[in-house]
């Protein structure tokens, strides 16, 4: 009999940890090669780790709520095969570099009061990043933090004991805690009141991304001054050159032909014109991007949204720029994304139009500093001009609705970038080969 290490896989450049959410199998469970065996998350998507070989689960090595490293042994697998095609086990794994060190600190820190178990100084203490990301929504300041009492693995704080502890802020107000620094105490927004629920409510708990979106979007909204431009585009040459185009190019390719990768091309090259809307912004400098890299919103079936990225979408030709559009989003309704599919956005757009929207105020997506919002298309009387004057006409037109960080994009460039796409938009080619 052989042991194979189940390591944890890499999952893209920027992804170096993941969150273990669910175990798919127990101990002594019989497992075949590609089968999933647990469920881990990053900040922004949920996968599922498959076996790499056939044979029984002997060992697991995290716990649920426990942060993995990339390339460290999650689980031991035991086959029938020989030891050449696997890799022997130690008898005793070698803990995670993050526990040993938090071990390491635990030991010179004085037990803390009443039945709270030992733990590290504030600058040692191991948190995860979905901890750490409540923690700086909800304003809690880091000597608070440290007074929560963990329930996991080496006292680690959980995100359940996050929200046991929320719960109970929120409704004692009167609790006395670590007292914050004079900023962080500025910053942290007062406790809500608790809402009031009869017996006919029904109660029903966020799920792990709806919190992580709730999360992001307020902290969005806290970090970036938000100002928004509107603009209305004459689509109607884009509208009748699509209908003329769509079934041909569905034969041909294979794809279907949508707005939204017209719409992109616009957009990136608009970007590529103004390339200081293709920026972040980190303390007080301004990180100029050197890719164009546009993230597009995508519900999903659950009603959370995801945000997978068209890398480089500036090379693209609208062929190309389809085919992206239609992979992420099919892959996004499936649940199938790679965590390298939602990182590295530079630029974000939302389709507000697609549940009937004209316009909307669309929260940035950190760190970018842009999102623009697509309005729904609609057939409007408007004015013509002509050079034998002017003329009623029916038209198909949309509102652009662009938000943009008043930190670093003042209005000029706010304006200026959303009139580009308009422009692009308008002067399309009737006669374009595709």
């Amino acid at each position: 009999m052989a042991r194979f290490e189940l390591k944890l896989p890499k999952m893209g450049e920027s992804v170096a940890e993941a969150t273990l959410t669910s175990w798919l199998k127990e101990v002594g469970d019989t497992i075949e090669a590609d089968e999933a065996v647990l469920e881990i998350a990053t900040d922004k998507v949920d996968s599922e780790v498959p076996s790499e070989v056939d044979g029984v689960l002997v060992e697991k090595l995290f716990n649920v709520d426990d942060v993995v490293q990339v390339g460290q042994t999650i689980a031991i697998i035991e086959t029938d095969g020989d030891a050449g095609t696997t890799t022997e086990a130690p008898k005793t794994e070698a803990k995670p570099k993050a526990e040993v060190a938090a071990q390491e600190v635990s030991k010179t820190v004085v037990a803390a009061k009443e039945t709270t178990e030992a733990i590290a100084s504030s600058d040692e203490r191991f948190y995860s990043p979905l901890v750490k990301n409540m923690a700086k929504a909800e304003g809690i300041a880091q000597s608070e933090l440290d007074a929560i009492a963990g329930t996991g693995k080496d006292g680690r704080v959980t995100k359940n004991d996050m929200i046991t502890y929320l719960k109970d802020r929120s409704s004692q107000p009167e609790k006395a805690v670590a007292a914050p620094s004079a900023p962080a105490a500025k910053a942290a927004p007062k406790a809500s009141a608790p809402v009031a629920v009869s017996g006919g409510d029904e109660i029903i708990e966020l799920t792990r991304m709806g919190k992580m979106i709730s999360h992001h979007m307020v902290q969005s909204v806290q970090t970036s001054a938000h100002v928004q431009s509107f603009i209305e585009a004459d689509v109607t040459n884009i509208w009748n050159w699509r209908k003329k185009v769509k079934d041909g190019f569905a034969k041909r390719e294979g794809q279907n032909l949508t707005f939204t990768p017209i719409f992109m091309e616009a957009i990136a090259r608009a970007l590529r014109e103004f390339p200081m809307m293709n920026i972040s912004l980190q303390g007080d400098t301004i990180i100029k991007k050197k890719n164009i890299n546009l993230g597009m919103a995508a519900a999903l079936p659950d009603g959370n949204l995801i945000v997978p990225v068209i890398k480089n979408a500036d090379q693209l030709n609208l062929v190309g720029m389809t085919k992206a559009v239609n992979d992420l989003a099919g892959r996004a309704r499936d649940g199938k994304l790679t965590p390298d599919d939602v990182q590295g956005g530079t630029y974000t757009v939302t389709n507000v139009g697609t549940f009937g929207s004209i316009m909307g105020t669309p929260i940035i997506n950190q760190p970018q500093v842009g999102i623009l919002a697509l309005g729904a298309i609609r057939k409007v009387p408007a004015v013509i001009e002509t050079p034998d004057g002017d003329f009623i006409g029916i038209r198909y037109k949309m509102y652009l609705s662009h938000s943009y960080d008043h930190r670093v994009v003042n209005g000029a460039l706010g304006g200026q970038f959303v009139k580009a796409v308009k422009d692009y938009l308008e002067a399309w080619d009737k006669n374009r080969e595709i």
